[in-house]
């Protein structure tokens, strides 16, 4: 999809055209002194996936990606019940 950033006082004086531009398929960014404030897009996009709007924001520079791996394969481990509380103890300062 192909982006455009346009400035708040040129969105008033062009919104028709933009309207237009958004239909055939252009995402538009609107910025307020060059910081993104808003952006229009078709409303087809409305029916888009929580991890699809999410990565249309990151590409629009609204959010930053999580820094964070996921680590959907990990499994959590047992770990020996006196170990858990020995760390608590020492987490607590009675340790």
């Amino acid at each position: 999809m192909k982006k455009n950033y346009i400035g708040i006082r040129e969105a008033r004086i062009n919104l028709s055209k933009m309207i237009r531009d958004v239909r055939s398929g252009m995402e538009i960014i609107i910025t307020d002194r060059g910081t993104p404030v808003a952006r229009l897009i078709s409303a087809e996009n409305l029916s888009l996936s929580l991890e699809e709007r999410i990565k249309n924001f990151e590409s629009c520079g609204l959010i930053e990606p999580c820094l964070r791996a996921k680590h959907e394969d990990t499994v959590p481990v047992e770990l020996p019940k006196e170990l858990l509380n020995r760390c608590i103890r020492e987490d607590w300062g009675n340790g």
